[in-house]
Order: structure tokens, then C-alpha cells, then sequence
């Protein structure tokens, strides 16, 4: 059994896929870009391809792979991969769902508490030896708990899965108000106790922090933008760990650098790597290298989750964290595989 892999994927998960087939590498560097003859190349002939969220899975690659059984994508997202056009040829796609929720969260909040106050500028500002004495203006910034004033502060959260409510629990242990918006589950945020569902706008309005954590698609592409940054408060704080395109990175430099809002903290980008110009060197922005599900044992538990989901590809059963499981009762899934 071959198994074609487009970067590496943790220990944990790669010595699984050792056991079970010859492993053949794209790109065994870290941090290096994977050239794209080398996926188209080395995907033929492979029995499944194991993919990253930073390589388009797209139709040509999978029309290439004439021999795959299965795609098993190293992430929770799977939008780097034309799942219509897997269906199409009978190609089963995975991903890693769940295990990420509590430690991207974490890392929301890490950015949202980063952002309110000013941790980032404030610490290099001593690394540059500038401190010199304390002084009650010095890198003022926002509660986020009831602080000075004695106001509950307001959370807004967009996208009200698993995330989104990791962070509602998050919330609570700062005495925060909840807004939610997220339409097809509207019941389920107004059955929870201390969140409150609010229309787009009215949410954009009140909140003093928005936390983004919806799927993107063609509604959420630029749900972010100038109309929206002009409905946030001056000092409202946008936090968005979900994927770069759901904002307009270009309009949102524009809100921070005019003080239309008051901070970000990014850990995803429209156009990743690339930074929209002006946006690294802003100080009320927290910019992170997509590290929301950085810890060791949740990158570990998703390896080992995608190796679970290449072998099944490999045993031809069907895979614990499929995405379009009708796939498997399909013609074109068993001229692809053959007799069961």
C-alpha cells in the first residue's frame, strides 16, 4: 500500500501510517511551500493521499490520482479540498473534527485578553529597555471583566459551534454578557442559559469583543468589512481564530488604523502567509502564525486521527470522520475500488 503524504503530520500520526503502507513525503521541511509538480507527480500510482489544509486539493490533483481510495485531511476544515468534485470520482474525504475545540479556544481567548490589554506592544516595550518608570497612562487598556467601572462587558460570538461555545464557557468565568449569532441554530442558542441570540448588526453594536468562529463559505466570505467595522463600537476588539477570508483584511487595517474599532488579534489571514500592507505594523494588532490548535497533544491526537482515517481508506471500511459518507454507497466509489 502506497500513501502519499503532502507535508509531514506529527510522530503520533506517522508511525501509524509506517505500519500500515510505504509512506512517500512531498515535503519533509517544515516551513517549506510544497511545489505543486511535486503533489500532481507524486499522487499517482498512491492507494491515499494525505493532505494538509495548506495544499489545494483541488479537481485536477484528484482526477490525477486515478488509484487513491481516500483523501485524509490533517485538519478540521476541509476547505482546501473540492469535496463536490471527490464525491464526483468516488473518493471518500476526512478530516480531524472535535479535538481542537477546548485549545482553540484557549487560543481565542489568549487573543482576545493579548488585544484588550496591550500585552504585545507593552512587551517590547521592555525588551527595548524603554521602561524607565510607572506612570498611570502607560499602555492603558480594556476590561475584559467587570474592572473599574463595574460593567459587565460583552461578548459577541459568530458561529455558535463547538468553538463558539467553548468560548460562551470561557466567558462566563468573567462575568460577561453572551450575544450569539448564528441563524440555523437560533433554538439552541436561546435554549442556553446566559447567551442571548442577536441579529447580525445588533450583536456588531453592543459587543465590546467579537470572537469569530464560523465555517467560511460563499455567505461568510467578507462578513467582515467596512459596513460592519462602522456598527462596532470605537474600542471593540475583533478576534478571529476561524479563516482568514471571513474578513476583509484590507477594510479591517483601515478600521484600526483610523480607530473605527479598537484592536484585533489574527490568527488566520485572507490571503495566508501574506498580510494585508500596513497590518504588521499596527500596535493595536495581535498577529499570530495559525497556532490555534498549536499544543502538543491536541496536534498529536489529530495526527493519530488522520492516520485512524488513512488506514481505513487503505482497509477500504469506512472512515470514522468522513465528510461525505453517501460517497461509500456510491457507483463511482465502487468502479473506483472495485469488487467488495
Amino acid at each position: 500500500m502506497k500513501i502519499f503524504a503532502t507535508r509531514k503530520i506529527p510522530a503520533a500520526g506517522l508511525s501509524m501510517l509506517e505500519e500500515a503502507g510505504d509512506v512517500t513525503i512531498a515535503e519533509p521541511v517544515e516551513d517549506a511551500i510544497v511545489a505543486r509538480k511535486k503533489i500532481l507527480t507524486g499522487v499517482k500510482g498512491a492507494d491515499v493521499l494525505v493532505s494538509l489544509l495548506t495544499e489545494a486539493v483541488d479537481r485536477e490533483l484528484l482526477e490525477a490520482a486515478t488509484t487513491i481510495r481516500g483523501v485524509a485531511n490533517y485538519a478540521v476544515g476541509f476547505n482546501n479540498i473540492d469535496v463536490d468534485a471527490a464525491t464526483e470520482l468516488g473518493i471518500p474525504v476526512t478530516n480531524t473534527p472535535g479535538v481542537l475545540t477546548d485549545t482553540t479556544a484557549d487560543l481565542a481567548w489568549t487573543l482576545l485578553m493579548a488585544a484588550a490589554r496591550n500585552i504585545v506592544p507593552a512587551d517590547r516595550y521592555m525588551r527595548e529597555g524603554r521602561y524607565k518608570i510607572w506612570g498611570p497612562s502607560l499602555f492603558l487598556g480594556t476590561d475584559v471583566s467587570r474592572g473599574g467601572d463595574g460593567q459587565s462587558k460583552v461578548l459577541g460570538i459568530v458561529g455558535f459551534g463547538r468553538i463558539g461555545q467553548a468560548m460562551f464557557r470561557r466567558a462566563q468565568g468573567f462575568d460577561m454578557r453572551v450575544l450569539a449569532f448564528d441563524p440555523p441554530i437560533r433554538d439552541l442558542i436561546n435554549d442556553t442559559d446566559g447567551v442571548e441570540y442577536a441579529e447580525m448588526d445588533r450583536l456588531l453594536e453592543e459587543s465590546d469583543f467579537v470572537s469569530i468562529h464560523t465555517d467560511l463559505n460563499d455567505s461568510t466570505h467578507h462578513l467582515f468589512g467596512a459596513p460592519e467595522f462602522a456598527v462596532m463600537k470605537t474600542t471593540a476588539c475583533l478576534i478571529n481564530t476561524a479563516r482568514g477570508p471571513i474578513v476583509d483584511e484590507a477594510a479591517l487595517v483601515e478600521a484600526l488604523r483610523t480607530g473605527q474599532i479598537g484592536a484585533a488579534g489574527l490568527d488566520v489571514f485572507e490571503n495566508e502567509p501574506a498580510m494585508a500592507p500596513g497590518l504588521r505594523e499596527l500596535d493595536n494588532a495581535v498577529i499570530l502564525p495559525h497556532i490555534a490548535s498549536a499544543s502538543t497533544d491536541t496536534r498529536n491526537r489529530m495526527a493519530t486521527m488522520c492516520a485512524e482515517n488513512a488506514v481505513a481508506h487503505l482497509k477500504l471500511e469506512r472512515a470514522p470522520n468522513c465528510v461525505n459518507a453517501a460517497v461509500y454507497d456510491s457507483t463511482a466509489y465502487r468502479e473506483r475500488v472495485g469488487p467488495l
